[in-house]
């Protein structure tokens, strides 16, 4: 494998998240800078982050560590009386991010999870998490989004090797060609899961340009299951509620569902992304209309 061959950079990255996770399960210094148990706290971010920062939300509210919300960093409400924002960043230099902690600064404290440690939001949070070996060339965030995760779900407490066996053997396994040529895919989560599901949508999108849709599982019977039918894919992050595969399949449409860990299962569909796109004479290194980061001009 070359640089030069289209998605080079995307491949390495993703099949590398098993070690970039067990790197992060021992980051004790940067999982003890994340709000303590009891702190109420906002997770900011955009895009792909926005998405982990959701599955962070919910991870840490479930597990008793104290009320826990997740913005879009453009459309946060972080002045209700937080006593920590945490701002998730690859770049560290994305627009709405850095407005966002410069309004905080001596009011809130905040924590930034950021892949570059070059970045200028590296001096703006009152704690920075640096996560350097899980950055990435590729436009396409495959292994820093998961890798915060890991360090996310390790600092409440979760073991994380069954997570990190299951996506090894994911990466040793194939994936056919029905599941490569769908039509159209439709990704579902509950709880922490959901915003997995808002993720694998965004990744298939950016890729592939793949027609991609995304909801909660319970809600997906409320209308979004009309689009199910043969030749489509209905993806399951973790459990599926009770009849809906049998729902799905009565449509015509294929239920995909993995009894593994789901930011294993996670890889999986980076994987299948990455395929499809190299399939379709896609470069998902530099895909269309997107850069690295979003810098808007002032």
């Amino acid at each position: 494998m070359t640089d030069s061959l289209p998605g080079a950079h995307m491949r390495e990255e993703l099949t590398s998240q098993p070690d970039m996770w067990a790197q992060a399960a021992d980051l004790r210094e940067g999982q003890q800078a994340l709000p303590a148990k009891g702190a109420r706290v906002a997770v900011v971010g955009c895009g792909t982050s926005w998405f982990m920062a959701q599955s962070y939300a919910v991870l840490r509210e479930t597990a008793g560590f104290g009320e826990t919300d997740a913005f879009a960093a453009s459309e946060s409400f972080v002045d209700r009386g937080y006593d920590a924002v945490v701002a998730l960043t690859r770049s560290g230099t994305t627009t709405e991010v850095l407005e966002l902690v410069e309004g905080l600064r001596g009011r809130v404290r905040t924590i930034g999870v950021i892949g570059d440690p070059e970045s200028p939001l590296v001096s703006l949070v009152d704690d920075a998490v640096l996560l350097p070996f899980a950055d990435e060339k590729s436009v396409v965030q495959t292994r820093f989004a998961t890798t915060a995760l890991a360090l996310f779900r390790a600092s409440l407490g979760e073991d994380l090797s069954q997570a990190i066996a299951d996506a090894r053997a994911v990466l040793d396994s194939t994936d056919d060609a029905e599941l490569l040529d769908a039509e159209q895919y439709s990704f579902l989560g509950r709880g922490w899961t959901v915003g997995l599901a808002h993720e694998a949508a965004l990744k298939m999108r950016e890729s592939s340009q793949s027609w991609t849709e995304s909801y909660p599982s319970m809600e997906y019977r409320h209308g979004p299951i009309a689009i199910a039918a043969p030749g489509r894919v209905t993806w399951q992050f973790g459990e599926a509620p009770e009849g809906l595969a049998a729902q799905v399949e009565a449509t015509g449409a294929r239920f995909e569902q993995n009894s593994i860990d789901p930011m294993a299962d996670l890889v999986r569909l980076h994987r299948v992304a990455l395929d499809r796109a190299v399939a379709r004479g896609l470069d998902p290194d530099q895909p269309r209309n997107l850069s690295r980061s979003v810098i808007l001009d002032a």
